[in-house]
């Protein structure tokens, strides 16, 4: 289970959709400011109050490391679990964590301090063996992982199977772009080219474009652009100043540019 950002208030919002503090394995941080990273402190000294004994993995920019570094120091004594630090590049688009089944890339994005958002990427999984065709041909249980790998089937008596009659293709490969706090990027969508999910700032609306390039954030239509551009599946949005007291006005502007649009809201659980 993996953790991006940790702002203030996280381990009240994790114990209101009740998911397990231990499930945490692998925590992702974009950069440092205060609403994306505020919490981790915290939450790591609740880690060690629990019991924790296995390890967590934190995955931000270098800088980071010091500070937290003195923070553990002066207000985690004796934490029973390691810690282990991965210092991203931010300015560079590549995998930083991979497991059997998935692959995270770091994305360069541009912020007024070094940040970078998160691409996870599941792993092309292996077709499904047709068990009634295989037990039809008598094909033996020890040619069963060659034949997911791609190759032909060989009956008792010497005979050929073709591959395709005894697999199912396997389910197509899930993919997540988290895109924190950035000015727009028209190349982008780039690295974000058909993904199942993506989440992009959407901090203001055109009203305030000038803005948005003035503190380095998006609009909601420039949100979308990425979207439409990057040819997403769908697209939620999150980081709303508090400027807006309604911000349906930021989703029918992106829905503008790129219908299947949706706002992001505490506590939401979205399927990829």
């Amino acid at each position: 289970m993996f953790l991006v950002d940790c702002g203030e208030g996280t381990q009240a919002q994790l114990r209101r959709s009740h998911i397990r503090f231990s499930k945490i394995s692998h925590i992702f941080i974009s950069h440092l400011h205060g609403d994306h990273c505020l919490g981790l402190v915290g939450m790591l000294s609740s880690f060690g109050m629990l019991g924790r004994t296995a390890p967590i993995h934190i995955f931000a920019p270098a800088e980071l490391e010091k500070v937290l570094q003195l923070q553990i120091d002066t207000f985690c004594h004796g934490l029973d679990y390691p810690l282990l630090f991965h210092a991203t590049e931010t300015t560079i688009n590549k995998v930083i964590y991979e497991d059997h089944s998935v692959e995270v890339y770091s994305i360069p994005l541009q912020h007024r301090v070094p940040c970078c958002g998160f691409l996870f990427r599941e792993k092309q999984g292996m077709p499904h063996i047709r068990r009634d065709i295989v037990d039809m041909y008598g094909i033996s249980v020890s040619q069963i992982n060659n034949i997911k790998r791609g190759m032909d089937g060989v009956t008792a008596s010497g005979e050929t199977i073709d591959n395709a009659q005894l697999v199912y293709p396997a389910e197509k490969a899930r993919s997540y772009a988290y895109c924190s706090d950035t000015v727009y990027i028209p190349t982008l969508c780039g690295m974000l080219e058909g993904v199942d999910v993506l989440y992009h700032e959407s901090t203001y609306g055109k009203d305030n474009e000038i803005m948005a390039r003035k503190y380095m954030h998006s609009t909601a239509e420039q949100a979308a652009t990425v979207a439409r551009d990057a040819h997403v599946g769908k697209l939620l949005l999150g980081h709303y100043s508090a400027r807006y007291e309604d911000e349906r006005v930021l989703l029918e502007e992106a829905r503008s540019v790129f219908p299947d649009t949706v706002l992001s809201d505490e506590g939401m659980v979205i399927e990829v």
